[in-house]
C-alpha cells in the first residue's frame, strides 16, 4: 500500500520538510481556498504540486497522489440552484486534474454537515488528546441550540430529557464552543457556516428522503463518471461520518450496502470508494472483510483509522471517540490483511492501479503535538504514530 500524508496545503502548520521524516511517500490534498462550485485551474493545481513536490526549489521525493476532496456542492447534493453550472464545473476540474496528472480523487456526498465532533481535544487517561462525537452533546446543539423545528421527535425522550438538563448545566462560552466545534472549521469542509446558515441549508433538505438523496447522488455520478473514465481517474466516495442521520437528514453512504448499490448503479471502474474503517466502524455491524471482499477491486483509497463506541446511544446513533489506530472498534490487522490480498489480486490481474494509496487519518495529539499548533484530529506526531503502526501491521501481512 502507498504512504500517504493529508497536508491542507501552506496554512498547514506541519511542513512538507515534516512530512518526509515520517516516511509517507505521497501527499493528499486539495485546493481549500477555491469556493465550492467553482472549477480547478491548470495553474492552481500546478501550484499545489510545486508547493509539495519542490518547496522552496528543493525536491521533496513527494507527490501529489490524491485528491481529498473536490468537494460536491450543496446545489448538486439537492438538485437546486446552479447545479448545472457546478456539474460543468466538477468535470473542469476532473480535466484539469488529469492533465496535471493527478487521477484519484475523493469526495462525499453528506449534506449541509461534513463529518462532524462535538469535542475537538477530548482529554484522554495518557494525558493526549482526542476528537469525540458524544451523542447527548449532539442533541444538546440539535434541539437546544441550533433549535431545529421537530429535532426533539428524532431522538427518543429520555435522550431529549437527558439533553435538556445537559444545555442548562452550560454556560454561554461552553454552548458557543460546542456550536463551533459542529458547524465551524473542520478540515475537508470548504465552508464556514453560522447557525442561520445551518438553517437555511436544512431548508433545501425538507422534502429530500434518503431515496431522493441517493437519486441525486446517481444522477451526479451519472454525469461526471464518463468523463472521469475518458481521463483515466478514479473517483472514491467517502463514508458519511459518522454513519448515521443528523439534524434529520438523510444518510446515503453509511453501510456497505449503501456502497454496494450506488457502485451497481453506474458500474464503471472510474466509479469506487473510500474505504474508511473509521467511519463506517462506529456502525456496530460494519464487517471490514466483508466490505473488502465485496468491494475491493473499486476500492481506490483507504483511511487507516480506528473508533471505540464509548458513551450513550439512541436506536443506530452511537457516541464514539477516535481511538489507538490499533486499539478500537475495528479489526485493522483483518482489515489490512484484505487489503493486501486485493492489492495481490490486482497485480496477478495486471492492474496498474494494483498499489492503493493508504494514510492513517486522525490521530491523537502527543507530546509535542500539545503545544503546536494543527489542524483538528491531525497532528504530527499521534498521526506519525498512527503510520509507524500500521506500517508494521502491512509488512507483516505481506
Amino acid at each position: 500500500m502507498k504512504q500517504t500524508w493529508r497536508w491542507f496545503g501552506p496554512s498547514d502548520a506541519i511542513s512538507i520538510g515534516e512530512i518526509r521524516q515520517t516516511g509517507a511517500s505521497g501527499i493528499v490534498s486539495a485546493l481549500h481556498h477555491i469556493p465550492t462550485g467553482e472549477a480547478w485551474s491548470v495553474e492552481h493545481i500546478k501550484e499545489r504540486q510545486q508547493q509539495i513536490e519542490q518547496p522552496g526549489g528543493v525536491p521533496s521525493g513527494l507527490t501529489w497522489d490524491v485528491v481529498e476532496s473536490v468537494p460536491v456542492s450543496e446545489a448538486i447534493k439537492s438538485q437546486t440552484g446552479p447545479m448545472r453550472q457546478h456539474i460543468e464545473a466538477y468535470k473542469t476540474s476532473l480535466r484539469n486534474l488529469a492533465e496535471c496528472g493527478i487521477h484519484t480523487v475523493c469526495y462525499n456526498f453528506m449534506p449541509v454537515l461534513d463529518w462532524t465532533r462535538t469535542d475537538l481535544s477530548h482529554q484522554l487517561p495518557n494525558g493526549g488528546h482526542a476528537m469525540r462525537f458524544d451523542l447527548i452533546d449532539f442533541v444538546v446543539f440539535d434541539c437546544f441550540i441550533l433549535c431545529r423545528k421537530g429535532a426533539e421527535q428524532d431522538y427518543s425522550a429520555e435522550t431529549v430529557e437527558t439533553a435538556q438538563a445537559r444545555f442548562a448545566d452550560l454556560g454561554d462560552g461552553d454552548r458557543l464552543k460546542l456550536s463551533n466545534n459542529i458547524v465551524a472549521g473542520l478540515p475537508g469542509a470548504n465552508d464556514n457556516w453560522s447557525l442561520e446558515d445551518v438553517n437555511r441549508n436544512l431548508d433545501a433538505y425538507v422534502d429530500v428522503t434518503p431515496e431522493v438523496l441517493r437519486s441525486n447522488l446517481v444522477d451526479f455520478l451519472s454525469e461526471v463518471v464518463p468523463t472521469a473514465e475518458d481521463l483515466g481517474i478514479r473517483l472514491c466516495c467517502h463514508p458519511d461520518d459518522p454513519p448515521f442521520s443528523l439534524l434529520g437528514l438523510p444518510r446515503v453512504m453509511s453501510t456497505q450496502r449503501d456502497f454496494a448499490t450506488v457502485l451497481d448503479a453506474v458500474d464503471s471502474p472510474a466509479n469506487g470508494a473510500t474505504l474508511c474503517t473509521g467511519s463506517l466502524g462506529v456502525a456496530k455491524d460494519f464487517d471490514p472483510v466483508s466490505f473488502v471482499t465485496q468491494l475491493g477491486h473499486r476500492i481506490h483509497f483507504v483511511h487507516l483509522r480506528n473508533t471505540v463506541r464509548d458513551g450513550p446511544s439512541d436506536n443506530n446513533r452511537h457516541s464514539f471517540s477516535e481511538s489507538e489506530h490499533l486499539a478500537g472498534d475495528t479489526d485493522m490487522v483483518a482489515t489490512i490483511r484484505a487489503l493486501v490480498a486485493e492489492e495481490k489480486r490486482r497485480r496477478d490481474q495486471g492492474r496498474s492501479d494494483h498499489e492503493i494509496p493508504m494514510r492513517p487519518d486522525h490521530g491523537h495529539a502527543l507530546l509535542s503535538d500539545l503545544t503546536r499548533p494543527s489542524q483538528p484530529g491531525y497532528p504530527l506526531i499521534g498521526r506519525m504514530r498512527g503510520l509507524a503502526e500500521l506500517r508494521g501491521v502491512i509488512h507483516g501481512c505481506i
